[in-house]
C-alpha cells in the first residue's frame, strides 16, 4: 500500500469534507502541519469542528481556517493569541468547547486506545463539568469525559519511512502522537522521508499502523508564535 502522496492537496483528496470532526496536532505554532492546514483552507470544506490545543494565530496555523469561516466549533484548551477567534466567539459566530489541557490530551489518547469515556477530578465544580455525569469514587467526586475519535487527524512529524513509522522532534511531539492514534484517518506531514527499515525500531515514536497518508514538506516555515527580547545592559 502506497502511503506517500505528492502534495498536501493530493493527500487530502477524497478524505476531507464538510461537517467533519478534525484533530490537528501542535502546541501553539510548534509542531503544526503547516502545509496540510493551508491545503485544507484551499479545499473549501466548511462546517468543521476542530480539536486542537489552540487555534494558531491570526494569519497562520488554524487561524487561516478561522479567517475563511471554515471552522464552526473549536475543542481547545488555550484560546489566546488570536484576535479573530476572540471576535467570532464573542459575537456568537464560533462555538467553543473549552477543555482543560490534560483532559484534552487524555480524551485523544483514550480515543486512540478504544476507550469511550473516563473519569477525572479535573473540572469538578466548574463550568467544565456542567451537563456531564458525576460519580463518587473513594469519597471523591469525578466527572465523566467522553473520548475523542476524530474523522480525520492532521499531524506533523520530523521523519517517516514509507510504511508510516514516525519520529517526532523534541517539543514538536506534543499533541501529535495522540491525534494520530485517535484519528479514523491520519494524514502526516513530514520533513524527511526514508525507506522502510531505515529507522531503527527503538527510535520509532509512533508505529505506521496509525498512519494512512504521508506528504513531505521539507522546508516548513516554523514560525515563532511570540518572540520576546531583553535589552542588553549598556546597549
Amino acid at each position: 500500500m502506497n502511503k506517500v502522496y505528492p502534495s498536501a492537496t493530493a493527500a487530502l483528496q477524497g478524505i476531507v469534507r464538510d461537517d467533519q470532526l478534525l484533530a490537528v496536532g501542535g502546541f501553539g505554532l510548534c509542531g503544526i502541519p503547516e502545509a496540510l492546514i493551508a491545503a485544507l483552507r484551499d479545499s473549501g470544506v466548511k462546517g468543521l469542528t476542530a480539536i486542537s490545543n489552540n487555534a494558531g494565530v491570526d494569519d497562520f496555523g488554524l487561524g487561516l481556517l478561522l479567517q475563511t469561516r471554515q471552522i464552526k466549533k473549536m475543542i481547545s484548551s488555550y484560546v489566546g493569541e488570536n484576535k479573530e477567534f476572540e471576535r467570532q466567539y464573542l459575537a456568537g459566530e464560533l462555538e467553543l468547547e473549552f477543555t482543560p489541557q490534560g483532559t484534552l490530551a487524555e480524551k485523544l489518547r483514550a480515543g486512540g486506545a478504544g476507550i469511550p469515556a473516563f473519569f477525572t477530578k479535573t473540572g469538578v465544580g466548574t463550568i467544565v463539568a456542567e451537563g456531564k455525569e458525576l460519580r463518587e469514587f473513594d469519597g471523591e467526586t469525578y466527572v465523566m469525559e467522553r473520548s475523542l475519535m476524530p474523522d480525520v487527524a492532521l499531524v506533523k512529524a520530523h521523519k517517516a519511512d514509507r510504511s508510516g513509522n514516525l519520529v517526532f522532534r523534541r517539543t514538536a511531539r506534543n499533541f501529535n502522537p495522540a491525534c494520530a492514534m485517535a484519528g479514523k484517518v491520519t494524514i502526516v506531514e513530514v520533513e524527511e522521508l526514508v525507506e522502510t527499515g531505515d529507522i531503527d525500531p527503538d527510535d520509532i515514536h509512533l508505529a505506521g499502523i496509525y498512519v494512512h497518508r504521508i506528504v513531505v514538506n521539507a522546508t516548513p516555515e516554523k514560525r515563532i508564535e511570540k518572540r520576546t527580547l531583553s535589552e542588553k545592559k549598556g546597549a
